[in-house]
């Protein structure tokens, strides 16, 4: 396999998100990639529309802790297959409860600075954001990272393609998972 066709996934994506016309488009939103970091199952499960449970308290606690920070301090945008927030001073903030999953927090925040760049050609820097923690984290968009996104949209293209979900995979949170039932009942 060619370093070319390895990366297609990312050049279909930016085709898709462009416009273009592209035989066969591929979209990958913020909560994939958070999915592709927390759980590749979640991800498969998330990519063939099997909703989750929206009373699970995790999911609550999330919504609520999203709904109430920042108040008008921030504003939603809708940007192709993304849909992020911006702060009033312009840099892109993810809300997050609790800062027990920074790194996929962190790869879906980068997500929406690649997508920003390579998309739309704007720069931007991130902020993350656990208010009940009272901390925020600085996020930019190095080459490291930009590279970690692209190597994790192709991750996620080889997930989402499958003919079948990923193995269960026993993690510390799988009690408080939406998607609970569905690897282990």
């Amino acid at each position: 396999m060619t370093a070319q066709s390895e990366r297609e996934p990312v050049t279909r994506l930016i085709q898709t998100a462009r416009g273009n016309p592209v035989d066969d488009p591929f979209r990958v939103t913020g909560v994939m990639m958070q999915y592709y970091h927390v759980c590749k199952r979640e991800l498969w499960f998330a990519s063939r529309n099997l909703e989750i449970d929206r009373e699970n308290p995790t999911v609550v606690r999330g919504t609520q802790v999203d709904d109430t920070a920042y108040g008008d301090k921030r504003r939603n945008l809708h940007l192709g297959m993304i849909s992020l927030d911006l702060l009033e001073d312009g840099r892109v903030v993810e809300v997050k409860p609790s800062s027990a999953l920074t790194e996929p927090a962190e790869m879906q925040l980068s997500y929406y600075l690649w997508y920003l760049d390579r998309v739309a050609g704007i720069e931007k820097d991130g902020v993350l954001a656990h208010p009940r923690e009272r901390r925020r984290e600085p996020v930019e968009l190095t080459d490291e990272r930009a590279q970690a996104v692209e190597d994790a949209i192709c991750g996620i293209h080889e997930i989402v393609t499958s003919e079948s979900p990923p193995a269960a995979e026993e993690k510390p949170f799988c009690d408080s998972c939406a998607y609970h039932d569905f690897c282990w009942c």
